[in-house]
């Protein structure tokens, strides 16, 4: 939660928004699509919040970098509704993404890694200076002409044509998207999910420059991943101090069902103004 609240029984939206670096409307907004628990009304029609708002409010903040804005929301919308296992799995359908986008970024960089050079073929089989024909180059790959043509259609390589025959003609690019190709979709990738990458590859002039582009993906799965720890600690936070204020199930409940200890401090609410009338 915020470190500059004010302390105190009651909080004004005000003074979770200064906390947070937000709006006031923000807070507002937080609390209308459920990721905070609903507010107290003074008499006046005044909001009133309490520590558990501004734990609340700390723990979405936590969650966006790693899980995303969507994501979060639907994460302290299941909290604040009793439904902790939805929480979870919501958490759970986020590292599995991570996971995935991990094993992506894995198999691009094994097909770059198993990507050799292109050498010139046989000189009774060069159609033009340095190509090679549709059966020579599905030969070297251990795949049908089909194949090939099938990722001609899918816009994967683009073979010029003799103009002598008609024949395909691989080229030294062409024969890199195909060998790239091929390790993907032996990693198990469709045709859809390969064409962005070969894209990359044209737009850059071959692999070396998209590795740098692999690395900074790389770095931002860690950053995720990091952020995501912080998220579960946050959360787990405002878990043990929501069950032990409400009395429901949360993640701080032992095996005998007893609330877990209340961290230090996290009971106490911020102070608010008595004057204000901030809503």
């Amino acid at each position: 939660m915020g470190r500059n609240l004010q302390s105190g029984d009651r909080l004004r939206p005000v003074d979770l928004a200064r906390a947070h670096g937000l709006s006031t409307q923000a807070v507002r907004n937080y609390e209308g699509a459920g990721i905070l628990p609903a507010a107290d009304r003074t008499p006046h029609g005044y909001r009133t919040y309490t520590s558990l708002h501004a734990m609340a409010l700390g723990a979405f903040l936590a969650l966006v970098p790693g899980h995303g804005h969507r994501a979060a929301a639907s994460v302290m919308r299941a909290v604040n509704e009793g439904s902790v296992d939805a929480a979870l799995r919501h958490i759970d359908e986020s590292h599995a993404q991570l996971l995935d986008d991990r094993r992506t970024l894995q198999a691009v960089e094994n097909a770059l890694r198993g990507l050799e050079p292109v050498t010139a073929p046989e000189p009774a089989e060069v159609p033009s200076p340095g190509g090679m024909f549709i059966g020579q180059l599905a030969g070297s790959l251990g795949v049908r002409p089909a194949t090939l043509r099938a990722w001609e259609r899918a816009g994967l390589v683009r073979p010029l044509r003799d103009r002598r025959t008609g024949y395909r003609v691989y080229h030294g690019a062409d024969v890199r998207d195909a060998r790239l190709t091929h390790q993907l979709r032996r990693g198990g990738y469709l045709l859809e999910q390969i064409a962005p990458l070969i894209a990359q590859v044209r737009a850059a002039g071959g692999p070396e420059p998209v590795e740098v582009a692999l690395r900074d993906w790389q770095g931002r799965l860690s950053t995720r991943g990091r952020a995501m720890l912080s998220g579960a600690a946050e959360l787990d936070a405002y878990l043990r101090v929501r069950s032990s204020s409400t009395g429901g199930p949360g993640s701080g409940a032992d095996p005998g069902g007893h609330p877990g200890a209340v961290p230090a401090g996290a009971g106490r609410a911020p102070t608010a103004a008595a004057t204000s009338r901030a809503t």
